[in-house]
């Protein structure tokens, strides 16, 4: 179906006017096309990746060679999506072009699904949906618990909504219990 801005309405789910180049750190959600699970497989609590999924991995460790404002935190790849901590350092470089988060999300997208499809051998398929999910990290109770989160993904994947067969929806808004845990609101 071709483009018709009458009925095909793209929200940015990205905080207005704010500044996704300044340092931070921000929890990033990216989702495989059509919830394929194409990065590996979970046992018993544990992910086992595929060579898909270390294609992801290296391409993420890879990351701060190509951005040196970019510092990693807590990642984990799961069957048909990854969680990230990427942190956006202060500029070292004098007068170096700051690449922001969307720029960064968008390299990890582009590389990895270029190396999955030469592992496919195949060219131009969609590996990642389009978009990703992002949340702004505010303070270090929130770190700590999303953080938590990521390393505890793959033990909770039978009750993850992306581990369902119904369609993904990108959350309206991640809402943190500072006392215990992170839960995504209702789903638009």
């Amino acid at each position: 179906m071709p483009y018709n801005p009458r009925i095909h309405h793209r929200r940015s789910i990205r905080l207005k006017g704010y500044d996704y180049t300044q340092p931070g750190k921000y929890f990033v959600t990216i989702n495989v096309a059509k919830r394929e699970h194409l990065l590996g497989h979970i046992e018993n609590g544990e992910m086992y990746l595929n060579l898909y999924g270390e294609a992801v991995k290296t391409n993420w460790h890879n990351l701060p060679k190509i951005y040196p404002h970019v510092e990693l935190d807590a990642f984990v790849i799961m069957p048909n999506h990854i969680h990230a901590i990427i942190v956006l350092k202060e500029q070292t470089i004098p007068k170096a072009t700051r690449q922001g988060l969307p720029e960064i999300v968008r390299g990890l997208k582009t590389f990895s699904a270029t190396r999955i499809n030469q592992l496919r051998k195949v060219k131009g398929v969609s590996v990642w949906q389009r978009g990703y999910y992002e949340h702004i990290i505010r303070n270090e109770v929130a770190l700590t618990n999303i953080r938590r989160y990521i390393v505890n993904n793959p033990v909770m994947w039978r009750t993850d909504d992306l581990h369902m067969s119904v369609s993904l929806k990108f959350p309206k808004q991640i809402y943190i219990d500072l006392d215990t845990r992170i839960t995504m609101s209702l789903y638009s």
